[in-house]
């Protein structure tokens, strides 16, 4: 026992010997061992040369550097010690203010739950979520927390119910001197037999609507106009009215694309007009376009429609919803052009549109925006749904860059594309009048295109052997939609002054070929020649320059 205890005694005795060993080698290096270095340079410093005496000097001072700022730092650290313990409430104060902050974002999250369910509320549902904040949504009048609580309701001076509650009589209650507030309670399953329901209006914006438009005088409509003097009228309306310029090509392609489909996308390079375009076109027509500014956080319907506010009672109505309206009351053409369409998913927001304008009927354009009809509801709405007229198209510009989404081929073959990527060239003309045209007669111009200038023999033989081709070789096939927009676009196109082989060139180069940028790189690399020389082989050299543009570009990419 008495070696074991000689074995530990030796063993810590040596450790504790060298850790003491360190502080005493640790003091000597900084406080006590400069006279050693001090001796050190001296006796080398002056038997050096010039640059090395300089080079020592920067060494002694490096050296010196060291343990003075560690010095330093060591220093600092003790005396903010020192401060922080002489604070007798030490961090409690800082915590509290923590616990305070925590609180205040748990509120505001909450706050946002409620929102939220207001929200849901007013898409539809059977159970109602309730929310004892929404009241200040309405009119910024708050009722009592007892009102709220009890299924009441306040009801302001002009007799606009704030909240909605339960089953019960009128009461009549002092608040302030002189005031009072009158409290109705209204059973949830509202009728529109009731008398607050009867002065209630609902959608004010679509209401102001209706009656501007109780007195109007449908303007003097040019039905004589044929569709190569419209669209040529157009450009010199633009160039003189509103120094804007578009080539001829544009300018029939959009007209064209308006005769196959109610919605074209402007695609291009900023600054070559795509926005401008729809706004200068209605004003040609005398019908200014509404714009529509996409925002990146638009994900459904209620951003474009709006939705209705179950507490105010009042439906939360947007421009689109009113220009949408407003066209059921116009003949003549009116377009919305929903601006940067591509900052959010066009297959979310936009979802339920493309999805009506594929309805075979016009009479089926119908979109629901309240389950129900109340008295003072808009005249042109039936039973809380509105009718998407068949005089309105969709315009939306997109751009191409890291800020944008990608436009998906369920958008891409429902719509007509125009690329406008860059800008054409000024002219001098004399001053143009507008166009007033009723889209009666623009719709006559077009089914008259298709009779005048159906799509002849040889092209559709030519189109076939070419959706052969594709099929074949890349598995891709025209489909019943391109086929339609085909028969509607191409007439048109002649009808405004181009030619069958420019229609066709333009629609298989902007719908069939797009669908190249999704198939594998290596394979269509290796394909696209080949197709480039079967297109010369049948179209001719000279021609489908658009298609052959395309795939020349995909190539370089890849």
């Amino acid at each position: 026992m008495s070696e074991f205890l000689k074995l530990a005694y030796e063993l810590i005795a040596k450790i504790i010997y060298n850790i003491v060993q360190c502080f005493v080698a640790l003091f000597h290096l900084l406080f006590t061992g400069w006279g050693e270095y001090a001796l050190i340079f001296n006796t080398y410093f002056w038997t050096l040369t010039p640059v090395a005496k300089v080079l020592a000097i920067i060494l002694a001072l490096v050296l010196i550097a060291i343990p003075v700022l560690i010095v330093v730092l060591a220093a600092r650290h003790i005396v903010l010690n020192i401060r922080l313990r002489a604070d007798k409430e030490d961090n409690s104060t800082l915590y509290r203010e923590i616990g305070r902050l925590n609180k205040q974002v748990l509120d505001l999250i909450d706050e946002k739950n409620k929102l939220l369910a207001l929200k849901v509320n007013a898409m539809g549902g059977t159970e109602r979520i309730p929310y004892m904040g929404a009241s200040a949504l309405a009119d910024d009048k708050l009722p009592t927390v007892g009102n709220v609580t009890s299924g009441q309701m306040a009801v302001g001076a002009d007799g606009v119910p704030i909240a909605v509650g339960g089953v019960g009589d009128v009461n009549v209650e002092n608040v302030g001197e002189g005031k009072q507030l009158g409290v109705v309670t209204i059973n949830k399953e509202m009728t529109s037999e009731d008398p607050s329901l009867n002065m209630a209006i609902r959608f004010p914006k679509l209401t102001l609507v209706d009656e501007r438009y109780k007195d109007y005088v449908k303007p003097a409509y040019d039905n004589s106009v044929t569709l190569q003097q419209f669209t040529e009228g157009y450009r010199l309306f633009a160039a003189s009215q509103l120094h804007l310029y578009y080539t001829q090509e544009i300018v029939r392609r959009f007209v064209a694309g308006m005769a196959a489909s109610k919605i074209l996308i402007l695609e291009g390079i900023s600054g070559t007009g795509k926005t401008s375009l729809p706004y200068s076109f209605s004003r040609y027509l005398l019908n200014p376009a509404t714009l529509v500014s996409v925002q990146p956080s638009y994900r459904d319907r209620t951003e474009l429609l709006g939705y209705f506010n179950e507490f105010s009672k009042r439906f939360n109505e947007t421009e689109f919803l009113r220009a949408l309206y407003e066209a059921g009351y116009r003949e003549d053409p009116s377009f919305i052009v929903l601006d940067e369409m591509n900052l959010a998913r066009i297959e979310y927001y936009f979802a339920e549109m493309l999805s009506v304008l594929e309805m075979p009927s016009h009479d089926e354009w119908v979109l629901d925006l309240v389950p129900t009809s109340w008295p003072k509801d808009p005249v042109l709405l039936e039973e809380g749904k509105i009718h998407v007229s068949d005089t309105r198209w969709f315009v939306g510009t997109a751009n191409n860059d890291d800020s944008t989404f990608t436009i998906t081929d369920k958008v891409y073959d429902r719509a007509i594309p125009i690329e406008l990527n860059e800008r054409a060239a000024a002219f001098e003309c004399e001053s143009y009048p507008a166009c007033p045209i009723s889209t009666t007669h623009l719709q006559e111009l077009f089914a008259k295109a298709k009779e005048e200038h159906p799509i002849s023999d040889a092209m559709l033989e030519k189109m076939n052997k070419l959706d052969v081709y594709l099929q074949t070789r890349f598995k891709l096939a025209f489909g019943n939609r391109i086929i339609k927009q085909m028969y509607e676009f191409i007439p048109v196109y002649v009808a405004c002054g181009g030619t069958e082989v420019d229609g066709f060139d333009y629609i298989i180069a902007r719908k069939v070929l797009k669908k190249f940028e999704s198939l594998n790189v290596s394979f269509v690399r290796d394909e696209i020649k080949g197709l480039i020389e079967y297109i010369e082989k049948t179209f001719g050299k000279a021609h489908m320059e658009d298609s052959k543009s395309y795939l020349t570009r995909i190539q370089n990419l890849y």
